[in-house]
């Protein structure tokens, strides 16, 4: 329902930071449940003050006015308990600056590197805080201090010359007024619709955000921890029992409103509304909704780590697929092997096609493919998909470059990961396969699976327009405390591993004797040549054979079975 307005005008006015401070500390500043994470570096915390104390403009700051339960906030590294208030600020936007001056200028946020801040005394500009102990350099917390100041110069008297600059800054800082408005309304509506129309300073929020905070109810701004589901949730729920990696908000988003209507790139406002038509799901619930839908997302995960061989979320050729397959599961959780079958050959297909076919975008191929999906009928569905991706163009990536941040060089991966890659392991002197677990510890908080690559052969080695080759990359998860599972333990035959169990490793690398022994020749043309043809000789007998491009996509002879059933029964039904 779209509000029709504020019955009470926001309070305009501003706020010293000295003020601000004691409010967050106080706990009489709350951050609402829905809103995002701090996204902030150092970097951005860094500007922030070098703009307060040159008086530029930080932007305007929005609180929600409204009581608040006794609990413990959560200000960055700041945590403590607050009693019950009648009347706190709760911050609509604002959230990154207000986090980031209650932790600079606190010394408990000093533990935090993103807000380890200090001041250089002598260069006149805010730097990281060092160890060192270099008496130019104040921490924030004691120059934002007017008695930790006097202290600071009554231990280091010869430092009398900069006193004043000193103080300079600390009433820069404790006097710089920002700008603010208070809402005193309790319709929560009014709050959503505000929050939609705001830009945060410094980085906009994401849809997935946006979407957190038009959904947002009541419950979802108490300082407590809500046991309701929410993106960040789900994604976290993925990250964990999978070991799949962390699926971003956004492709979660989408997730969700697959499942509930075709038209993935709908307006978000009104998806809850008791009286929204445009889902098939109407007078579902927020909650409902979550739940289902990390439950169609957990089985979509299931099926391409078990049967379409994408073990990671960095492995996914394009993240629009998963977004279909959620859809999918959705409205066909449960399907017999035949119909899993057909829906991995949709997948690699899609996968070799590439979203751009569909009106030129990622989203466009989303809601294409998403449209395919009929609740109800999974034959139709099935046909529907296979026939969107239809194509002549069957060439696969070229390995001549992989790049872990493309479709085409996730593919490749997936054929390496095909292959079972096996490491030495040599505590129980055997080889062993990589899983999945030693990806995701690999990869945790990676955004590409590059971090699981290692270089074959340094550049001096190989000619310029060589050394992006798939052929000089190598997948070998390798970990932090990693005694073995190198290339040379690849290499090496060890004493007691038979011929057989060696050559199964190499192979599993895309190597084999010949390639080993060009390699520990030095002839490196000669090894990045060869092992380059075995790369691509598997990557197209990997894609031939899960593509299945000149097999009959019939569906599951059961369901023919049961249609044919249905067909004799509407026909004798006539007589």
């Amino acid at each position: 329902m779209v509000s029709d307005g504020l019955d009470t005008r926001p309070t305009a006015s501003t706020f010293e930071v000295d003020r601000l401070m004691k409010l967050a500390w106080s706990g009489q500043i709350r951050v609402p449940h829905f809103q995002r994470g701090f996204r902030w570096g150092q970097e951005d915390v860094r500007r922030l003050f070098d703009s307060i104390v040159k008086g530029y403009p930080v932007g305007n700051l929005l609180f929600w006015v409204r009581s608040a339960p006794a609990g413990e906030v959560k200000l960055g590294a700041l945590h403590f308990p607050v009693e019950q208030m009648s009347r706190a600020l709760w911050v609509v936007d604002g959230q990154q600056r207000i986090v980031s001056l209650a932790n600079a200028l606190h010394p408990q946020g000093q533990t935090d590197t993103r807000f380890a801040l200090s001041y250089d005394l002598e260069r006149r500009q805010f730097v990281q805080t060092s160890p060192e102990g270099n008496p130019l350099i104040i921490p924030l917390p004691t120059l934002f201090d007017l008695k930790g100041i006097l202290s600071w110069f009554a231990k280091n008297p010869e430092l009398v010359e900069y006193v004043e600059h000193a103080n300079e800054i600390n009433q820069s800082l404790r006097q710089f007024q920002v700008p603010a408005y208070q809402v005193s309304d309790t319709n929560v509506s009014v709050l959503q619709d505000i929050f939609s129309r705001v830009n945060s300073y410094g980085k906009r929020l994401s849809r997935a955000e946006i979407f957190s905070g038009l959904t947002a109810t009541d419950e979802d701004t108490q300082v407590s921890e809500s046991s309701s589901l929410t993106i960040g949730l789900i994604a976290e729920k993925v990250e964990f029992e999978r070991n799949f990696g962390r699926i971003d908000d956004d492709t979660i988003l989408y997730c969700i409103l697959a499942r509930r209507g075709r038209n993935i790139a709908r307006n978000p406002r009104p998806e809850f509304d008791e009286n929204n038509r445009a889902t098939e799901f109407p007078g579902e619930s927020r909650e409902d909704a979550y739940l289902a839908g990390a439950k169609a997302i957990d089985l979509a995960v299931e099926f391409l780590q078990g049967e379409a061989g994408v073990p990671h979320f960095s492995f996914l050729p394009y993240r629009n697929l998963l977004v279909v397959l959620a859809r999918f599961f959705a409205h066909f959780p449960q399907i017999d092997r035949r119909d899993r079958q057909l829906l991995r050959r949709w997948f690699w297909r899609a996968a070799m096609v590439g979203p751009y076919i569909f009106k030129g975008s990622a989203t466009g191929a989303m809601r294409t493919l998403a449209g395919k999906i009929t609740p109800g009928d999974l034959g139709r569905s099935l046909t529907a998909l296979l026939a969107a991706v239809q194509t002549e163009v069957r060439q696969p990536p070229a390995v001549t470059r992989l790049k872990t941040n493309e479709g085409a060089g996730r593919i490749i991966l997936c054929s390496w990961w095909s292959l079972k890659p096996k490491l030495w392991n040599a505590e129980l002197t055997e080889f062993n396969e990589i899983t999945t677990e030693r990806l995701a510890d690999c990869l945790i908080d990676r955004s590409t699976a590059s971090f699981a690559l290692e270089t074959v052969l340094p550049n001096r080695f190989l000619p310029v327009a060589r050394r992006p080759w798939a052929a000089n990359r190598i997948l070998l998860a390798p970990q932090d405390d990693q005694e073995s599972g190198t290339l040379d333990d690849l290499l090496r035959r060890e004493p007691g591993v038979s011929y057989e169990t060696w050559l199964d490793a190499l192979t599993s690398h895309n190597l084999n004797p010949r390639i080993r022994d060009l390699y520990n020749e030095r002839n490196f043309g000669a090894f990045v040549e060869s092992r380059q043809r075995l790369v691509d000789r598997n990557l197209k007998d990997f894609l031939n054979r899960l593509c299945e491009w000149d097999f009959e996509d019939t569906p599951s002879l059961d369901r023919l079975i049961l249609e044919d059933e249905e067909e004799e029964g509407r026909d004798d039904a006539l007589f």
